[in-house]
């Protein structure tokens, strides 16, 4: 007998060493119980402790793998990560806007875990502008919060406020990651227009949560697509981190990565 799982689209960029990126948005798209599909739209060089180098990819093909998904898969959400530039921002967007995905879940990358930048500035005025509009939810850390807002956050009133800046760009929903920047840590601000709501976790000590981003962006896009509303997709992905944190990965000999498939033991 066979089954139909829900059909999830990652849009970003590969991680070589496993930990983030469309590899992490797939097995944590897997591990949520979806049918993981991806477009690459670059490829890094990097580890548990550098970038080393980045090739993007021509828009054309971006362009050519966002046809091929959507040309045979029956896609329920998409999730986009690392788009590098404005010509793939526009690319992007200029192909998702007619498939009017009810959930489009934007974690805006622009930097590494070891610091290496990974968006063009001039690729944040294009994702504000044509981007944000077809999202049901954005996903900044408090860094790519403060850069989207002009924000210096270092409080949840803070926080608050560049919430409100962000979802005046025309984005539903704005989800800001706390992690271990604000006062309250492991706290996670979400804002609807209207009203906000706190999702506070236990914050883990350790060093390795290489790819926590990409990890709750995609288990929040998994979670939307098998029918969950926004606020239980959200929490029911940060439950599932913070399990993905506390058993994370000592791999590599610097920030090491979340563990996915904590649940299958070994």
């Amino acid at each position: 007998m066979s089954t139909t799982l829900k059909q999830v689209l990652t849009i970003a960029g590969s991680d070589s060493g496993g930990g983030a990126g469309i590899q992490a948005d797939i097995k944590a798209m897997s591990a949520n119980g979806v049918f993981a599909m991806s477009v690459i739209t670059a490829i890094t060089a990097q580890n548990t402790q550098e970038v080393t180098d980045v090739f993007e990819l021509p828009p054309s093909i971006i362009a050519a793998q966002i046809d091929a998904v959507f040309d045979d898969f029956d896609v329920a959400a998409v999730k986009t990560g690392m788009l590098s530039s404005a010509a793939v921002v526009e690319t992007v967007a200029r192909l998702l806007k007619p498939q009017n995905i009810a959930h489009l879940v934007v974690d805006p990358v622009m930097i590494s875990k070891s610091g290496h930048p990974l968006l063009k500035p001039d690729a944040i005025e294009v994702m504000k502008t044509h981007l944000f509009p077809l999202a049901l939810l954005v996903t900044p850390n408090v860094h790519e919060a403060q850069q989207l807002s002009g924000i210096e956050i270092k409080s949840l009133a803070d926080a608050r406020r560049a919430a409100k800046v962000i979802q005046g760009f025309g984005c539903r929903h704005v989800l800001i990651k706390g992690g271990h920047l604000l006062a309250e840590r492991a706290t996670d601000l979400l804002y609807d227009g209207r009203f906000f709501n706190l999702f506070r976790g236990e914050f883990i000590e350790t060093p390795h949560t290489h790819g926590t981003g990409c990890t709750f962006a995609s288990a929040i896009a998994a979670h939307l697509a098998r029918g969950k509303s926004l606020h239980d997709a959200v929490q029911t992905a940060k439950t599932y981190l913070t399990e993905a944190i506390r058993h994370s990965l000592a791999v590599g000999r610097g920030a090491g990565p979340t563990n996915h498939f904590y649940f299958l033991g070994g």
